[in-house]
């Protein structure tokens, strides 16, 4: 999958009207997603991604590892998107679930294994409600 397709495909499951909020949406996920990452953990996660797509979680992060929850992680998709905060956290489930489809079961299982999804240890487990659901189906095809 290429950076058009990527986008494309974000535009067409979150129904976006054009490109550019896909590739808004798709930067303020992912970038948000590598700054709470360690370094090498994203560059892993990343690698199977589109280069451009990539860079949002690699080159684009100015300090990965930082330490926030859930509720810290849609604040700032939400203000880089210029999103509501339920649409943002919408948004980055649906994008976590189509990087969940292009990268390795491995590299997706470690992000995971990284992210505490109790209520008490940050509560990332909301952002895996998308893919735990059995991940994103077209509408029109239901």
């Amino acid at each position: 999958m290429n950076f058009d397709e990527f986008t494309g495909e974000v535009q067409h499951r979150l129904e976006l009207p054009g490109t550019g909020e896909a590739v808004r949406t798709t930067r303020a996920t992912l970038l948000t997603l590598g700054e709470r990452l360690p370094e090498g953990q994203a560059a892993d996660l990343a690698a199977s991604l589109p280069m451009e797509v990539k860079w949002y979680m690699t080159g684009a992060v100015h300090e990965h590892g930082q330490r926030f929850d859930w509720g810290e992680f849609l604040d700032r998709v939400s203000e880089i998107e210029n999103a509501d905060p339920t649409d943002a956290a919408y948004h980055a489930r649906v994008v976590v679930d189509l990087v969940r489809e292009q990268v390795p079961e491995s590299d997706f299982q470690q992000l995971r294994n990284s992210l505490p999804e109790s209520e008490d240890d940050g509560n990332w487990g909301k952002l895996f409600e998308v893919v735990d659901g059995g991940g994103w189906s077209d509408p029109q095809e239901a």
